[in-house]
């Protein structure tokens, strides 16, 4: 399946039934008078997050969603039939904005959430409604609603605990196929990975979400190499993992490439809680290992913990400090309950 993270979709609701202008005429009824029933209400379009979906590909061969219109009254005091709704299923974590793509409209996040984008029209009144002791035979009728006719975007987020970061080739594929069932495109050259991938990771018992996405370079935020559009899927992490290749000859200039482009695509994420480790140490000595991590170290001014994803050295200490950060994370975002006054009889 395809991966699609931005699709440009237009929407209209049903316009409601017109009124009818009926009079009841049957034999041996002397008095018959107005008897035209209200038209039916237009379908609404309606957006609903489900589960099992993690990509638009859909919305790239449908790009328009009409809902049906209703039908108009008919006499004998007959009400028009309602249109029916037209449902656009969409992934979790899926914006809705508005066409200048900036106003969000719907921000669906959790399974079985619904909002509605457009709604129905409604139904015109028959000349029944209109009847009155002064207006007996009314020959008039409302025509219905139109419907709701707009553009709107679907931008999907993925929701993930954890977001991998690093320059190209960091080892951030290499790590979500050695902890998880995902398989990952994995090579020697660049861009190897074009879309993001997911991952659920275990470890001690507990399970968590991985989101691996193309690496960024210097000028991503400007659109070089893959650009900062995929960093979205990982705004919503609790944690981010920032991967850094031991074996590069300047370990402190790769980190900082990764933190000025999170600052400059904004967002909140380089506030995010970071844990920054030094991949591939199995294919750096030990004199050269310790020298880039005590330069790093004093750099990120934190700690930095070292892994290799090939040999599993050091895999599960990191994954288990992702563990401690996801769960702090959640209980500081966790609303706090109010104290509790000591109880007093007065």
């Amino acid at each position: 399946m395809k991966f699609l993270d931005l699709a440009k979709v237009y929407i209209r609701s049903g316009g409601g039934g017109g009124g009818a202008i009926s009079f009841r005429r049957e034999k041996y009824i002397e008095y018959g008078g107005p008897d035209g029933g209200n038209g039916g209400r237009g379908g609404d379009v309606i957006a609903e997050a489900v589960e099992g979906l993690n990509t638009l590909i859909d919305f790239r061969y449908q790009q328009h969603f009409f809902a049906k219109s209703g039908q108009g009254g008919m006499g004998r005091q007959r009400t028009g039939k309602d249109g029916d709704d037209i449902i656009l299923r969409v992934p979790v974590g899926t914006e809705i904005l508005d066409e200048d793509e900036e106003t969000v409209i719907a921000d669906m996040t959790e399974v079985g959430q619904r909002v509605v984008l457009a709604k129905g029209g409604n139904g015109g009144f028959g000349n029944m409604h209109f009847k009155s002791a002064t207006n007996q035979a009314p020959r008039r009728a409302n025509p219905g609603q139109p419907g709701v006719e707009r553009t709107i975007w679907l931008r999907l987020k993925l929701i993930a605990d954890v977001g991998l970061l690093g320059l190209p080739n960091a080892g951030k594929s290499t790590f979500l196929a050695a902890t998880s069932n995902a398989r990952p495109k994995i090579a020697d050259y660049p861009f190897t990975t074009l879309v993001p991938n997911l991952g659920v990771v275990g470890v001690d018992g507990a399970e968590f979400v991985v989101a691996d996405i193309p690496g960024l370079i210097e000028g991503a935020h400007e659109g070089r190499g893959i650009g900062d559009r995929f960093l979205g899927h990982v705004e919503r992490s609790g944690a981010l993992l920032h991967l850094v290749d031991a074996t590069s000859a300047d370990v402190v200039g790769d980190w900082r490439t990764i933190v000025t482009e999170l600052e400059m695509y904004g967002g909140g994420l380089a506030d995010k809680p970071r844990l920054t480790v030094l991949s591939k140490i199995d294919a750096v000595d030990d004199d050269a290992l310790e020298e880039r991590r005590a330069a790093l170290s004093s750099a990120c001014g934190g700690e930095v913990m070292t892994m290799s994803a090939v040999s599993g050295a050091g895999v599960t200490e990191v994954l288990r400090a992702l563990r401690a950060r996801i769960r702090a994370e959640a209980k500081a975002a966790a609303p706090q309950d109010e104290a509790e006054e000591p109880w007093s009889p007065v």
